[in-house]
Parts: C-alpha cells; structure tokens; sequence
C-alpha cells in the first residue's frame, strides 16, 4: 500500500492539504434549491390548505423546479409552465426559479467583472421578486459575497473537502462513534489516505440456465 501525499491529519480529523487556498464560500445552488422549496411548499398551503399531494402542479413538478434550466426538454419546460399557470397565482414560485438560474449564471462567469455584474442581477431580481424565501438566500449571499467572488479569482473550489468531509461523517456513523481519537484518525488515514494494491475479486459464476431444474 501507499499513503497518499495529499493527505495529512491534525488535531481535526478529515483535516488534508487540500483545504489551504480554498475561498469559496458554502453558497451552492442548493441553497437556492431550498429557497425554491420553501417557497412552494408556503404558496401550496396557502392556496390548497394542506401539504403537497401527487396529483397537486407544484407538488408534481417540485424536482423538475430544481434541476438547471437547460437539462429540461421542451415538454418538461411546458409541464413546469403549466404548472406554475395552474398552482402559482402571484408568480413566486417561478420568481424563485428565475433567481436561482440567476445566481447559476454567476458562478458561470468567465471572469470576476462579469461576475460581479451578474451577483447585482441576482439582488435585483431578490428585491423585485420580494419573495421573503428568496431574500433570505440573497442576505446569505451578500455575507459571503467576497468569499464567493474569490472563486473568480483563484479557480479552485471546496468540493474535494467537502467529499472527504462526507466520507469522514460517513465513517464515524459505520462506527457508531469513536471515542478514541487516535482509533478514528486510523481509521480514516486507512480508508482516505492509502491506495491499496489489492488484488481484484474473482468473479463469482452462477450456474448456467440450462442446468437450472
């Protein structure tokens, strides 16, 4: 086996070399994501009185509102349109999903002044929309808005200490716990930290169908 070079444990487990120059801030597209959720799940109660059912238009349509505006196939845009005719009386949902494109677009930018253009497109739409979901989500974005703007500026993102992070949480839940640091830092150094020169499965053959009774 190998240690990988990367890797490197501190007094915080998960801790790597790739954490230093990263300056993105935590504001992903699913934040945005939430901010469409809530807003349809308030619009829903508010015009059916109750929460979503299968056959409801915002209810139905609820991933198709989150997934990037061009993955969707013209009859998934017409669905989604119908449904915000049918369930969306005062266009806060659709609000919501236009903002969220909007800040999409942001992190698209080819360089830090188209960037920044685009940021107060997005805080345009948030106070014009007024829909109170998504002006949280744009209070969020201003915080972190010179962290968000670094992204433009150093090319790099959290993503690779995010995915260790997970596999480190998922790691402590397999192990119910560690109360011993030292057993959980060798644990992980294990599971992240080598490339193991192992030799693959054999493959199990089942029996031959003709030979089945």
């Amino acid at each position: 086996m190998r240690w990988k070079s990367h890797v490197r444990f501190g007094r915080r487990a998960g801790e790597t070399d790739l954490l230093r120059g990263r300056h993105r801030a935590p504001v992903r597209s699913h934040l945005a994501n939430e901010a469409i959720n809530d807003a349809r799940r308030r619009v829903q109660n508010a015009t059916l009185h109750h929460r979503g059912h299968r056959d409801d238009p915002l209810y139905a349509t609820r991933r198709l509102m989150t997934r990037a505006w061009e993955r969707l196939s013209d009859r998934q845009r017409e669905k989604l349109f119908d449904a915000l005719r049918n369930g969306d009386p005062d266009g806060e949902v659709g609000a919501a999903i236009l903002g969220k494109e909007l800040l999409r677009e942001m992190y698209a930018a080819e360089n830090l002044a188209e960037a920044r253009q685009r940021l107060a497109a997005f805080y345009a739409h948030a106070r014009w929309a007024g829909v109170p979901e998504f002006n949280r989500l744009a209070k969020t974005v201003r915080a972190w808005e010179s962290e968000i703007l670094n992204f433009h500026v150093t090319g790099v993102s959290t993503g690779p200490v995010e995915a260790q992070n997970l596999i480190t949480e998922k790691l402590r839940r397999i192990g119910h716990g560690f109360r011993n640091f030292a057993n959980y830092r060798l644990r992980l150094l294990l599971h992240s930290g080598v490339e193991w020169d192992t030799r693959p499965t054999a493959r199990i053959r089942g029996r031959h169908p003709r030979l089945v009774a």
